[in-house]
């Protein structure tokens, strides 16, 4: 692993950005280290002088990525924001820089997560990946100013119902965007419709 933190950082994005690709388009024991090393354009040995297994490269990518999402992601929230729909802005806002870096981080993550492939994981990871997720929930939903909230809804349904709604929205986008290559595009009209989506939710549910 020493050797590998020491390669040339452009063949090291290569290679990680090659894995991370595979391991987020398929299941662990569908991955392919053979396609890994041809996207990268390196040997199958050269691969293995790095990493000794398959099992010791998947459980890189977790740890990277959970520091990823944890320095660029979770840590720049900024939990002073009291508007619950305002702070749901800059957080994908803070959000949507980390995915753009290394989009594939995220879609790596959101697989092992959601395709149980944390099943073979050690358990200090699982938990890790638990908690980076609970953390960023977690200062979402903190410090709130419910006041806001119309009063013929209890917060609890006006939370949830929004949360239902943006949730909606995300995945609908991320749809729509799959395969885009962000930094060749303008993501300014982007932006300009989810902020009319975020105040026409504050219309439904604001007082």
């Amino acid at each position: 692993m020493d050797k590998f933190l020491k390669l040339n950082p452009e063949k090291k994005k290569r290679i990680l950005e090659a894995a991370y690709n595979e391991f987020s388009r398929n299941t662990y024991d569908n991955a392919s280290t053979n396609r890994i090393v041809k996207e990268a354009g390196i040997g199958k040995g050269m691969l293995f002088f790095y990493f000794n297994s398959k099992k010791d490269l998947y459980i890189y990518l977790v740890e990277e990525g959970i520091e990823y999402i944890k320095r660029e992601y979770v840590d720049k929230i900024d939990e002073n924001e009291t508007d619950f729909l305002e702070k749901w802005k800059i957080i994908s806002r803070v959000k949507f820089e980390a995915y753009k870096k290394r989009p594939y981080i995220f879609n790596f993550m959101a697989n092992v997560y959601l395709n149980s492939d944390m099943e073979g994981l050690p358990e200090n990871l699982k938990r890790r990946i638990k908690e980076i997720s609970g953390v960023g929930y977690g200062k979402l939903f903190r410090n709130i100013d419910t006041s806001l909230f119309r009063s013929d809804f209890t917060e609890e349904k006006v939370i949830r119902y929004i949360k239902l709604m943006i949730s909606g929205y995300e995945m609908e986008l991320t749809e729509r965007l799959k395969g885009t290559n962000f930094n060749e595009m303008d993501v300014q009209p982007l932006w300009d419709e989810f902020y009319e989506y975020i105040d026409d939710l504050k219309t439904i549910f604001y007082k």
